[in-house]
């Protein structure tokens, strides 16, 4: 186990200097500059250069870029009045946090729930329910529930506010109250996430309840319940477990649309305007945060799969 995990982060590092190399010089391709603005004269544009150090070499600036990294900064954001682009992630990110953890949370355990019920009950009014229900919720967009939960939760029937609220003391606005503003954008992301969820439990568990050793477990008299609960189940979350982790950093980077629809001031919010901006720093450091993300979720996800089944062994694949 431990070999393994050493191998794992060895491996995380030689990725994360791949994905540094790679977006830090295809940033560059298109040859254009933050300061693009025909309203800045050229020796303003020149001294501009000169202070974020774009008028070195490529090679120099890389260099540099990697050693800066190395002390743990990510750079200077050239649009957002020179702050440290750590910061600006660090202070977006509880807003995505807000919003998507407790989306990825209620979907993930609502879609095993609903996958389990209708793999138990194959073929009949419960499994048809869920089914119907795995196909709305896939073939709708995020942001037509979004409006939907919009007009009526908020509009017709007053139980939300229209927009996510920060938590703010001069505006009255508590942590539970920007909390509670965040559940219909929650729920617009979280219903996609049972849907495929749902959908994958079921097969899975369908699966799993026709093995042998089930069918020989409940042949020696085991009970229904207790096979499932303490066999089937925890066999047919190994395989969910693998879309659980891509699935996350997907609710962090993949939730513009929502974001920019309920007012979210989020990392995709912030990622998006570095794009628009062309601001190099924040852009690569807002890549490398997604990229190190991504790596360390699919690395837990490899180790929780020995907790989930003690059969499996991690160090190289032995039995």
């Amino acid at each position: 186990m431990l070999k393994y995990t050493l191998e794992r982060v060895a491996l995380l590092v030689l990725t994360m200097f791949l994905i540094i190399t790679l977006n830090f010089f295809l940033l560059r391709l298109d040859g254009s500059t933050p300061f693009e603005n025909p309203k800045i004269s050229p020796a303003a544009k020149e001294m501009m250069m000169r202070k974020y150090g774009l008028d070195k070499p490529m090679v120099v600036q890389y260099t540099r870029y990697l050693g800066d990294l190395v002390r743990g900064d990510l750079g200077k954001s050239i649009n957002f009045k020179n702050q440290s682009v750590l910061d600006l992630i660090l202070s977006k990110l509880p807003h995505t946090i807000r919003v998507g953890l407790p989306a990825l949370v209620f979907g993930v355990l609502m879609g095993m729930l609903l996958g389990s019920l209708a793999a138990i009950y194959r073929g009949g009014f419960i499994d048809n329910v869920v089914t119907v229900l795995a196909i709305v919720f896939v073939t709708i967009p995020s942001f037509v529930l979004a409006a939907l939960f919009q007009h009526y939760l908020a509009g017709e029937w007053g139980l939300f506010p229209y927009l996510y609220n920060p938590p703010d003391v001069s505006r009255g606005i508590t942590y539970w109250d920007s909390m509670y503003s965040a559940i219909m954008p929650a729920l617009a992301i979280g219903l996609g996430i049972i849907a495929s969820v749902m959908r994958f439990m079921r097969s899975e568990l369908i699966e799993v309840l026709n093995s042998d050793y089930i069918l020989l477990a409940r042949a020696k008299g085991l009970s229904k319940p207790k096979v499932i609960l303490r066999h089937a189940i925890r066999n047919a979350m190994i395989p969910v477990m693998t879309i659980i982790g891509p699935m996350t950093l997907s609710v962090i980077y993949g939730s513009l649309i929502i974001e920019r629809f309920f007012g979210v001031p989020g990392l995709s919010q912030l990622m998006l305007k570095a794009i628009e901006k062309h601001d190099y720093f924040l852009t690569l450091g807002v890549n490398i945060f997604y990229s190190f993300a991504f790596i360390v979720i699919v690395l837990i996800t490899d180790l929780l799969y020995g907790v989930v089944d003690h059969r499996i062994r991690l160090s190289g694949g032995s039995k």
